[in-house]
């Protein structure tokens, strides 16, 4: 596993990827190719197929070669992955203000269920302090 400062950045068709190794757990290159296409269906197996490879060369990936087919798991965990992008994105887009972040998240991509949840967990932080 990466450490959270050596995590490679990976690129938007690496995330579909990864996402999709992250919701069904370690798999070969044709049940991650069938997953994709429910999302995407011009990806071809050979693409995804050498993606795989790609991202295994790129640290990404893990891949469990005593079997075959060989299969593919994700390097670094969801949680690890999600917090880099985060810090990435909030020090180059919001001049390093989390709250500019959250505000705009709020304004623009939260709906009123999400706001409540929101609301109460802020709530229960609140009422810990």
């Amino acid at each position: 596993m990466h450490t959270q400062a050596t995590i490679p950045h990976p690129t938007a068709a690496e995330l579909d990827l990864l996402r999709i190794l992250w919701r069904v757990g370690p798999a070969d290159a044709r049940a991650v190719h069938e997953a994709l296409m429910l999302e995407r269906n011009d990806a071809s197996y050979a693409t995804v197929l050498r993606q795989l490879q790609l991202m295994h060369g790129k640290g990404l990936l893990s891949r469990d070669e005593s079997v075959r087919p060989q299969l593919y798991a994700p390097a670094v965990q969801q949680e690890s992955m999600q917090t880099s992008l985060l810090k990435e994105l909030i020090g180059k887009v919001f001049s390093g203000s989390g709250k500019a972040l959250v505000l705009t998240a709020l304004r623009e991509h939260v709906s009123d269920d999400e706001r409540g949840e929101i609301e109460r967990l802020l709530r229960s932080k609140d009422a810990k302090k």
